[in-house]
């Protein structure tokens, strides 16, 4: 069965990126303490989805930086150059029209909600979202893009805590179910943060 799952690196309030939309405060500790987790996460992912900021900041690095070698989605108003050799598709769909279609590509696979966290909360608003694994990095940004901006409360259930030497803390946890998805869609670049 197909879990979607968030897996992602936040500060200590609640922040995936600063003010200025940067992730340097995270790269800044470095990827090696975390490199055996997330390769066992990815060999879990058949397929990964995100918003179009996070889109621009990866194609942004180069195509060296885009390393997933599974289907991606890239939910947008606007089509952008994609990454030679990889399968890269660019939407304007709600979650709920996506997912016999990410289903089917992940093939049983896990599919993998990048970012960001509008992008996350549109799915689990549509009922798409099975598992939070959050890297708490012990740093404080102020402000900056929300981990996860739900419209409504959800209740999760810990499911698995891993320190490492840095002092971040990884947390895992199962999304509580809460019914059906809404009726109507915002804007989904609005949503997520897309320009």
């Amino acid at each position: 069965m197909t879990r979607y799952r968030y897996y992602v690196a936040s500060s200590l309030d609640g922040f995936i990126a600063d003010r200025d939309g940067s992730l340097d405060w995270l790269l800044a500790f470095g990827m090696d303490e975390f490199a055996a987790g997330y390769r066992a996460f990815i060999a879990e992912v058949g397929a990964i989805v995100m918003g179009r900021s996070t889109y621009d900041f990866v194609h942004g690095e180069g195509p060296a930086a885009w390393d997933y070698v599974v289907p991606a989605w890239v939910l947008t108003n606007r089509v952008a150059e994609g990454v030679p050799g990889r399968d890269i598709r660019f939407r304007a769909a709600s979650p709920a029209e996506l997912r016999d279609e990410l289903e089917a590509a992940a093939g049983g696979r896990d599919v993998w909600l990048v970012g960001g966290g509008g992008l996350v909360a549109e799915f689990a608003a549509a009922g798409m979202l099975d598992e939070l694994i959050v890297s708490v990095m012990p740093v404080v940004l102020g402000a900056g893009a929300p981990l996860l901006p739900l419209a409504t409360n959800r209740s999760l259930e810990l499911t698995g805590t891993t320190t490492f030497p840095s002092g971040a803390v990884e947390l895992r946890y199962r999304i509580a179910a809460t019914g059906s998805a809404p009726a109507g869609r915002p804007d989904a670049d609005a949503v997520r943060g897309d320009e």
